[in-house]
C-alpha cells in the first residue's frame, strides 16, 4: 500500500467498524423491544421492569457514557437490559419460546 492512500484505509476500516457496532445496537434494540411483552406478566420483578425502561432511556438519550459514534456503552446496556430480563422470565418459569409453543397446536404423545 502506499504511503497516500492509508488515510482512506483507515477511514474506510473505522466507517466499517462504526456500522458494524451501529447494526449490532440496532439488533440488540430490537430484541430488547419484543422482550417488553415479559414485562405485561404478573410474574416480572419491578427491578426488571425497570432495567427494561432505563436501558430505552439510555439508548436513546444523547448523554452517553461514550461519544455517540462509540455504541459500545449502548450495546452494554442492552445486553444487560436482555440478561435481566431473561433471567427474571426464568425465575417466573417463563421463557421466550412458551408464546410459540402455546401457538402451535398439540401434538400426539
Amino acid at each position: 500500500m502506499s504511503d497516500q492512500n492509508w488515510p482512506v484505509a483507515l477511514i474506510v476500516v473505522v466507517a466499517l467498524v462504526l456500522v458494524v457496532a451501529a447494526g449490532v445496537a440496532l439488533v440488540l434494540f430490537l430484541r430488547l423491544l419484543r422482550a417488553r411483552r415479559l414485562l405485561r406478566d404478573a410474574g416480572i420483578p419491578v427491578e426488571n421492569k425497570l432495567a427494561f425502561w432505563g436501558a430505552l432511556i439510555y439508548v436513546i438519550s444523547p448523554v452517553d457514557l461514550l461519544p455517540d459514534p462509540v455504541y459500545l456503552d449502548d450495546i452494554g446496556v442492552l445486553l444487560l437490559a436482555l440478561r435481566s430480563l431473561h433471567t427474571a422470565a426464568l425465575r417466573a418459569g417463563r421463557s421466550g419460546r412458551t408464546a410459540s409453543k402455546e401457538a402451535s397446536p398439540p401434538g400426539r404423545g
